[in-house]
């Protein structure tokens, strides 16, 4: 028969029957499946290349036209005269839209959780859960380049630089669901970045470092401020100092691998005055950790800064903006400048690298001289802050 609309309306079941087909003359593979309820779909049937018979349904009569059904069965038809499954992609196609970006952002932070170091998951944990929330339940590979670019603009309202860091997060993802056979591309590839950002080179003249210094109290932040001067480290690595970590009468910092942003030991000299400092820090009874209190080291870094520039300010000394990261350049530009320390010994005390150096080495190389170097700083130091 030639499926109509009337003949559609008028079709029968046959005594006894809860179901039947009935197909198309003008389009094999094409008809309408009738149940003994009266519900009638529209199908399509045809064989695989190994010879397998497939159906599927391509919609309701009463939602779908028949001559939007016969599209729909010419197009799966004509897949299967070329050799592809039309059930089959279409179980894909349910199954790709099950797997969201949620769903794989769990399974990418536990893993990530893994291999990335506490501060930088946190980051990645933050802008994947929290700026990218509204793509969340989209399907993994549904989601466009438009999408991320919209949301990247969205992002960016609250500062460029912010949305930077959510972009590198999510691209960061989809590189690892690519690999892991998740995702077929990366939506962010080609997206604008919101900022160009420039590397820092501010760092305090030895006026605004004497400022620094005397505007600092007695307390976790002013010994910590301190610390980053005499020693050149990491914010996050003096504010998470371990007591096992110290050997105060050796005068040595021993910073382990995993606490170290590039994953090497490193081997800090402490000068008198950073012992002194550490000495005369009160310790909380039961708590390994040097500073801050609860679980973790300290938190309270900008909170703390705030109330030391106002005492800076109140002290009528003026300063251009400036971040605790700062110290650390300050103090190697001033031990260059003002103790003549070298390049390399510079770049050994702040555990970093030179171009062409051996990433495996003796962990011991330049020790005394870093300690001279050290030692020396904290001379100038103590002379510019009397």
């Amino acid at each position: 028969m030639r499926l109509t609309k009337q003949a559609i309306e008028a079709l029968t079941l046959p005594p006894g029957k809860k179901d039947a087909f009935f197909w198309d003359d003008t389009l094999k593979g094409f008809g309408v499946k009738l149940n003994a309820g009266g519900a009638r779909q529209y199908v399509a049937q045809y064989r695989t290349q190994d010879g397998r018979s497939r159906r599927i349904t391509l919609g309701r009569v009463d939602t779908l036209s028949l001559d939007e059904a016969r599209r729909k069965a010419r197009t799966d038809l004509a897949k299967a005269q070329t050799g592809s499954d039309p059930q089959a992609e279409k179980a894909e196609a349910r199954r790709q839209a099950g797997i969201t970006l949620g769903s794989v952002t769990a399974t990418y932070l536990a893993k990530a959780k893994e291999r990335l170091k506490p501060r930088s998951y946190q980051e990645v944990e933050r802008h994947l859960m929290k700026a990218w929330a509204p793509l969340a339940g989209m399907p993994l590979n549904g989601i466009k380049r438009a999408d991320v670019a919209a949301q990247l603009n969205t992002i960016a309202e609250n500062g460029p630089v912010n949305a930077n860091r959510a972009r590198s997060a999510l691209s960061g993802l989809y590189s690892w669901a690519i690999g892991d056979g998740r995702a077929e591309s990366n939506p962010v590839t080609g997206t604008n970045k919101q900022a160009d950002e420039k590397p820092r080179d501010r760092f305090l003249s030895c006026e605004e470092v004497q400022a620094v210094w005397k505007a600092c109290r007695n307390d976790d932040h002013g010994v910590m401020v301190k610390l980053l001067l005499l020693t050149a480290q990491r914010r996050n690595e003096v504010g998470n100092m371990d007591e096992a970590e110290l050997d105060l009468d050796g005068a040595v910092w021993m910073l382990p691998g995993d606490r170290a942003k590039n994953g090497r030991k490193h081997e800090v000299p402490l000068s008198p005055l950073a012992v002194q400092l550490l000495r005369d820090k009160p310790r909380l009874a039961g708590r390994s950790l040097v500073f801050g209190q609860g679980v973790g080291g300290f938190s309270g870094w900008s909170n703390s800064k705030e109330r030391l520039d106002k005492r800076i300010a109140a002290a009528g000394a003026t300063l251009a903006p400036w971040t605790v990261h700062d110290l650390r350049r300050t103090a190697t530009t001033l031990m260059a400048e003002h103790v003549g320390v070298q390049p390399h010994i510079l770049s050994a005390i702040t555990n970093h690298t030179p171009e062409g150096m051996k990433k495996v080495y003796n962990l011991a190389t330049y020790r005394v001289e870093k300690r001279d170097a050290l030692n020396r700083w904290a001379d100038f130091l103590a002379n510019l802050t009397r």
